[in-house]
This record gives C-alpha cells, structure tokens and sequence, in this order.
C-alpha cells in the first residue's frame, strides 16, 4: 500500500518525555516518566499499552475552590501505567516547553499536558474584576516539560517596553513579568478582534509573552 499518508508514521520518542508527532498531537511515553503524568479530561485521541485514565478534577481542594471562584483552572485526568499516549485538543497547534527550575503563567484553556514534577496554582492578576472578566491564569513552576496549545500559529513577544494584549490572544508568559489589567480610554472603542478590546493584560519588566493569533475557538451558536 502506498500513500503520503504513510508520511506521518508515528515517530519515537526518548522514554519518560514529550515529544511532537506533528504540530497538532503529542506522544508521552509512560516509561521512565515516574509513571505518571496530567493531561486536559478529553484529549486522549490513542494509546498503546496498559494505560489508565483517573479524573483528577482542579487538583485538589485548594484549586477547586479557586476554580469555582475565579472560572479558571482545568479538568485534568491523571494518565498512569505503562506505554504511549497521544494527546491533541480540537486540532489547535502544540508546543512543548521545557521548564528548568523556572516559572511560566498560562491562559488554563491553552494547557494540554505537564509531568507531574511541576508545581501549579491558580493565581490573579493585579486590577482584574469581574468586570474585566476576571484574568485568573495557572503558574507552573520547577523543572519538566509542559505542552500547550495555541489556536492560530502564535508569536512571540520580547517584552522590554510596555506591552498590552487581548486577554483572550494571550497563552503565556514569563513569572518575572508585572501583569496588571489595563482598560481603553473609551468603553466604545473597537481596537481588537472581539468583545473584550475593553480591557487588556498589561505586561511590563523584562521576559517574553506568547500571543495566539485568535481570541480562542468561535462559541457554537443555537441552531
């Protein structure tokens, strides 16, 4: 049998990590990993081996209540066991990032999967409201991998000046940044893609920010 299809034969990877198959799904291989590791509820597409699936919900009780507060978080499965899981979320494009004792604060919607070496919580930024539409974000900390998503091939800002972003457009960015809420001189203005060009997450200091080039996937309407 013979087709391009066969172009995309499945690739290996180095026991224990993440690795892309292609730019929109991810392979974990269990060995070596600790056994364990976190992944989206939902974004199993196939595993091969004896692999288990626990829901995990916010992450215990601390988080959940923060969830329930702030509309933030995320509803994670623990994957266990043995063999290899290949993870995606609606076809958006995914990167893995590679932590070495150093932070990174994601949009909770953007977060894929993460060994389970990192430590996280649920924090706010400075100035958000419920107006505002609240900007509670997940902070990652320690040493391991951890993939996102991004809908719309993302960019890479340095941030050295002051910066401003969509709140919605914005996947991540440096722990050593400030982030406050910055709100548009005039309620009216239109200066963005979406509903929220009101308000923006405000960067200053030095790092880097990762912004999407949507403000996420369109809302169904009812038929």
């Amino acid at each position: 049998m013979r087709s391009s299809l066969f172009n995309h034969e499945e690739r290996s990877v180095e026991p224990g990590s993440f690795q892309l198959q292609n730019d929109r799904m991810l392979k974990v291989d269990l060995t070596g990993s600790g056994g364990f590791f976190f992944a989206k509820q939902g974004s199993m597409v196939a595993y091969q081996g004896e692999v288990d699936f626990a829901y995990e919900g916010s992450g215990g009780l601390g988080k959940l209540f923060k969830k329930a507060l702030t509309g933030e978080g995320m509803s994670l499965m623990k994957v266990s066991g043995s063999g290899d899981v290949f993870l995606a979320q609606d076809a958006d494009e995914i990167f893995v990032l590679y932590l070495e004792n150093e932070g990174v604060t994601v949009n909770g919607k953007n977060v894929l999967a993460f060994d389970s070496t990192l430590k996280w919580d649920i924090n706010r930024t400075e100035g958000a409201s419920m107006l505002s539409g609240g900007l509670f974000n997940t902070t990652f900390t320690g040493t391991g991998a951890l993939a996102v998503t991004a809908y719309g091939t993302p960019v890479v800002l340095n941030v050295d000046v002051p910066t401003f972003v969509d709140m919605q457009s914005a996947v991540l960015w440096s722990t050593s940044l400030k982030s406050s809420i910055r709100k548009t001189a005039k309620l009216g203005a239109v200066i963005g893609r979406g509903s929220g060009e009101a308000y923006q997450l405000a960067l200053s200091g030095q790092g880097i920010v990762v912004v999407q080039a949507s403000e996420g996937h369109p809302v169904p309407t009812a038929q």
